[in-house]
């Protein structure tokens, strides 16, 4: 039995967490906020299901249904409702080809994923992490509680908190961002400061409920992309949540989710009210809707969604070699992989490879 700490309550340190519990150790999660989960964050309010970061996983994931399956809740997994999209370039919408959406966004998925949609839980991603804290029982989870520094010392490994006070184990697993493991880690080994230059970007998403008799489009599809040189504002697409999974709306009710990268200047200046009128003007004119959204919900994520390009890859090799003398691991997608089911699959490597 080893003592292990995590220090990083998002998805991939939930896993690992509840992987090494599974194993016979004693386990403590260190989380920085309040509530766990990091990035998957589901809103249930009035009857909508709000995704307020990521909206699903790869459909062809087979560690995320394994996963749930261990912790109970495999039943709830849904699929998408339809696979077609659409693409505005600036004055319609025109159907697109399978996989041309996400090519066309650039998002990190490999090729053999292009076009095969995602899957998803009937009440949100939220309930993968409400399933998952319910099942470290054995484990100690410290939410509110952040690390200020990890220190190898004789033969362990100390975890020193904000608050004064430190903790010694056996095995440390590192499951934050990329920047804020290099903080932690940089005292350890000079190494480390690769990390603090890893590329991230920021994301804006705005949600909007309407009545489905003020929209006149007929919603058929999963959303739509927008060609860069259209994008009015920043919008770079918008998912048709309501037509695209299960429950996500009450009935004769329409669900739309947009979606920015914004400059620091726009996260700065723009207050949430401003979020909604240029998302819900946008909106207007693609989708002929008429009157204002009866819901709005703006979900920000600053400099939170890594990117991951060879010379990351890179340094993250780099530094994982100058940390294993100290048993000390990186797990999650701000290191192995961009998206859920890379988090999941570096939770599983990262727990075996603490013996």
């Amino acid at each position: 039995m080893q003592r292990v700490a995590v220090i990083g309550g998002g998805l991939s340190g939930l896993a690992v967490a509840f992987k090494r519990l599974g194993r016979g150790d004693r386990v403590t999660l260190f989380e920085a906020n309040g509530s766990p989960g990091g990035q998957l964050r589901t809103r249930l309010e009035d009857g909508y299901v709000v995704e307020e970061g990521a909206e699903g996983f790869v459909a062809s994931s087979e560690a995320v249904p394994a996963l749930a399956e261990a912790v109970g809740c495999r039943e709830r997994i849904v699929g998408q409702l339809t696979d077609r999209s659409f693409g505005f370039d600036g004055v319609r919408l025109h159907p697109l080809l399978p996989g041309e959406a996400a090519r066309f966004l650039g998002f990190q998925v490999p090729a053999a994923e292009l076009g095969r949609g995602i899957r998803a839980f009937a009440g949100g991603m939220g309930e993968l992490v409400e399933c998952l804290v319910g099942a470290l029982g054995g484990a100690t989870l410290r939410f509110g509680t952040p690390v200020s520094a990890v220190e190898p010392v004789r033969g362990s490994i100390a975890v020193h908190l904000a608050s004064g006070s430190s903790e010694s184990f056996d095995a440390v697993v590192i499951a934050t961002g990329a920047r804020a493991a290099a903080k932690l880690l940089e005292p350890i080994d000079a190494t480390a400061a690769l990390l603090s230059g890893a590329p991230v970007v920021s994301s804006v998403t705005v949600a909007l409920a309407y009545e489905r008799t003020q929209v006149s489009h007929p919603l058929d599809g999963t959303g739509f992309v927008v060609a860069e040189e259209a994008q009015r504002g920043g919008l770079r697409a918008c998912t048709f949540a309501s037509s695209k999974l299960p429950g996500r709306a009450p009935r004769e009710r329409a669900l739309l989710r947009a979606f920015y990268r914004p400059n620091d200047d726009e996260l700065d200046r723009l207050d949430d009210n401003a979020w909604s009128s240029r998302t819900a003007d946008a909106l207007a004119a693609i989708l002929g809707i008429t009157g204002a959204p009866e819901h709005v919900w703006v979900s920000r994520w600053p400099h939170a969604l890594p990117v991951q390009d060879p010379k990351h890859r890179e340094n993250v090799a780099l530094v994982e070699r100058a940390l294993t003398p100290h048993r000390i691991v990186l797990s999650g997608s701000a290191f192995h992989g961009s998206g859920i089911d890379a988090a999941l699959r570096s939770a599983d490597r990262v727990s075996s490879e603490l013996g």
